[in-house]
């Protein structure tokens, strides 16, 4: 016996919150994979922390929608997430995986500094949290950024290749100018060239997606689908 999806409140406030909680769940999902596969043991360590720092924010997310967490996590299908694209993509390589951290750390660490002044206190007590948290997954991630692109020939061309990959998924971050403030000089300290602004990917909030979402949630949603109302 399997699930059907879960029908969820076409309400503002809602799909606000779960374009926030999809942010962090798919990314922090895909941070998770790099579990027994990173270059170092201390790397894999610290982005298994990010990543169950992501989860905990999707969870609180979930929360606040006053709906069920794990119904939103897991018995929703493809359409009907609201996180950006650029979460969704597979890791790529090292490079890959953190110039992407990078960019959308930095982005999260924004709009949470803003929210810990939000009308709204859920939000606001949320981002009291989340700001601690995505403050220093950007530090951690500039600081790989830096590395490798002011390496080595190979790991600078695998840096500026991820970046330029990534950076059409980047126009539906709020606050872009600003945003663009904030990564230019890591950027340059990594002698990296900042790509030109050209097309850009929609950004997922009306539930367009890569056909890699797909396939991440079919692993990610198994389990539940295929044995509902499990407990263990």
């Amino acid at each position: 016996m399997t699930t059907t999806s879960i029908a969820v409140p076409d309400e503002p406030r809602i799909q606000t919150l779960l374009g926030l909680a999809d942010d962090a769940l798919i990314l922090g999902h895909r941070l998770s994979e790099w579990t027994g596969h990173a270059p170092t043991l201390e790397e894999e360590l610290a982005l298994a922390n990010i990543a169950l720092d992501l989860i905990g924010q999707a969870r609180m997310l979930y929360q606040a929608t006053g709906l069920d967490e794990d119904a939103l996590a897991y018995l929703r299908d493809p359409p009907q997430f609201r996180n950006m694209p650029i979460a969704e993509l597979p890791n790529g390589d090292f490079a890959f995986t953190m110039v992407r951290l990078f960019l959308v750390s930095v982005a999260a660490d924004r709009f949470w500094r803003n929210a810990v002044a939000s009308e709204d206190p859920t939000i606001a007590a949320i981002a009291a949290k989340a700001e601690k948290e995505t403050a220093y997954h950007v530090r951690h991630a500039a600081a790989w950024v830096i590395r490798l692109g002011d390496g080595t020939p190979e790991s600078h061309r695998r840096a500026q290749t991820a970046l330029n990959a990534l950076w059409p998924y980047t126009g539906g971050f709020a606050d872009r100018a600003g945003w663009l403030q904030a990564v230019a000089p890591v950027l340059s300290e990594a002698t990296l060239v900042q790509p030109a602004d050209g097309w850009m990917q929609p950004s997922g909030r009306d539930g367009r997606h890569t056909e890699h979402l797909g396939h991440l949630l079919a692993e990610m949603q198994i389990l539940p689908r295929t044995h509902p109302g499990a407990t263990w």
